[in-house]
């Protein structure tokens, strides 16, 4: 069997598209990429999410409903009061997105939908770059280890603005488990040194990224689970080898410079004669490097000596005395 040909278009390639394409061609411009790591056995089923977004889409809708009354109830002050033990506007519509944030937890385990993902932003110039070395590790590397099973990342929009950034997505199975989460967090950091924005469940996304219950988007925040310098010394640690592996491979070619740069170097003049003759000892060269000296002197004391003559010579000029010239009288 002969090699395919670059400049043939497979008719099953889930990347080409015809007019007999299933999907409309802005649709297909703006999919996702995917790469999956691993099987996972499934337990939730369609049903069962439907369930879970359905509840959670009434809870957020009564939420919602809620802290705007906060906002527009005036018996609530809009700072809190120690001595009276008033509460805030904040105070109180921030205890209502808490219990919310509770209840969805449990909608989410009541109906077994507690998947979900870390969130990866990546700017547009090392997009492919970052994906291309997070989907690998998923494969055959140290996220092959984690519980993360399924990636994706987003392809460019139709109009890209300036500082565009692409969101890749890391799934796990289960959000709420802390420490199988933080495990993937630590690869993420450590492995690849990307910049991470919190993990979000499915069942925040189906029921609306965007709602006016104020409910944070993401179950855990990345201080919520590492300290800040706990995350810093993982991805300086990562940076740390990213420069020693870069600069290993830069020596050759420092080596091949090296010639070029000792060739513009001036030579010593103080052992010239040592360098011209191998068999001179250091002694032979300083003695010729005195006898160079005593005929400089001797030539600076000749040139002095003929300079103190002509000033001789000028000076005894000078002292003879000056003949007045006779008038001559006629």
């Amino acid at each position: 069997m002969g090699k395919e040909s670059d400049d043939a278009a497979p008719r099953e390639y889930p990347y080409f598209w015809s007019k007999g394409s299933s999907i409309a061609l802005p649709d297909f411009l703006t999919k996702w990429i995917w790469v999956e790591g691993s099987d996972r056995n499934q337990d939730t089923t369609e049903s069962d999410a439907t369930a879970a977004i359905s509840e959670a889409s009434a809870l957020l809708k009564q939420v919602s409903q809620r802290v705007e009354e906060i906002k527009n109830d005036d018996s609530i002050p809009m700072r809190s009061n120690k001595k009276t033990g008033a509460k805030s506007k904040k105070d109180v519509r921030e205890k209502v997105q808490a219990d919310a944030a509770e209840k969805l937890k449990d909608i989410s385990i009541k109906h077994n939908y507690v998947c979900g993902k870390w969130l990866i932003f990546a700017p547009a110039d090392k997009v492919d770059v970052i994906w291309s070395k997070i989907a690998t590790s998923l494969v055959s590397g140290a996220l092959a280890s984690t519980c993360a099973y399924l990636t994706k990342v987003a392809t460019s929009p139709s109009n890209e603005t300036p500082h565009y950034q692409h969101v890749i997505c890391l799934y796990i199975p289960d959000v709420y488990d802390k420490d199988a989460v933080t495990d993937v967090m630590k690869v993420l950091l450590r492995n690849h040194g990307v910049n991470l924005s919190g993990v979000k469940s499915d069942l925040y996304t189906g029921a609306g990224n965007k709602h006016s219950s104020g409910i944070p988007s993401t179950v855990w925040k990345n201080t919520s689970l590492l300290a800040d310098s706990e995350i810093k010394a993982l991805k300086d640690a990562y940076f740390s080898e990213l420069n020693i592996a870069s600069t290993s491979t830069e020596k050759p070619d420092e080596q091949k410079d090296q010639p070029s740069i000792a060739a513009k170097k001036k030579p010593i003049l103080k052992k010239k004669t040592q360098e011209d003759d191998p068999f001179a000892s250091e002694d032979e060269a300083d003695a010729q490097e005195a006898e160079r000296k005593q005929k400089v002197q001797a030539r600076g004391k000749s040139g002095k000596r003929s300079q103190s003559s002509d000033m001789d010579a000028d000076a005894d000029e000078s002292d003879k005395p000056k003949t007045k010239k006779k008038k001559s009288t006629r």
